[in-house]
């Protein structure tokens, strides 16, 4: 069977999501990664492989969608215990994009050119 867009957002939107916010906290934020693994709920062995791109490596952002989730990383840093909320906004946000439409393209080849089943 073919994955399902929600399929793809599990597998792949997700995991890239706490890659790139756990970049940020560090690079923008100037937070540990023991503190980062707290504050996202992982271990610190998944940081150190989400930094060293080890992890959640098969979705590239754009520019501008790296600006929404620094900016999400900032409000995560401000409202810690509302991270499962502060997650589920951005994957919203990023539903539907040309970035996730692309790796579905890629994971189903007999998908039309013009597709539109992900921003339905």
């Amino acid at each position: 069977m073919k994955p399902m867009p929600q399929e793809l957002e599990v597998w792949y939107l997700l995991p890239a999501l706490r890659r790139e916010l756990t970049k940020s906290l560090i690079k923008d934020f100037n937070l540990k990664q023991k503190k980062v693994a707290e504050i996202l709920h992982l271990t610190e062995p998944a940081v150190s492989q989400y930094l060293k791109s080890k992890r959640a490596n098969e979705i590239k952002f754009s520019k501008q969608e790296l600006e929404i989730i620094k900016k999400t990383a900032q409000k995560i840093l401000k409202d810690e215990k509302n991270l499962q909320k502060h997650l589920y906004v951005l994957s919203r946000k990023l539903r539907g994009t040309k970035t996730l439409c692309e790796l579905h393209k890629k994971h189903d080849k007999n998908l039309p050119k013009k597709c539109k089943l992900c921003m339905e």
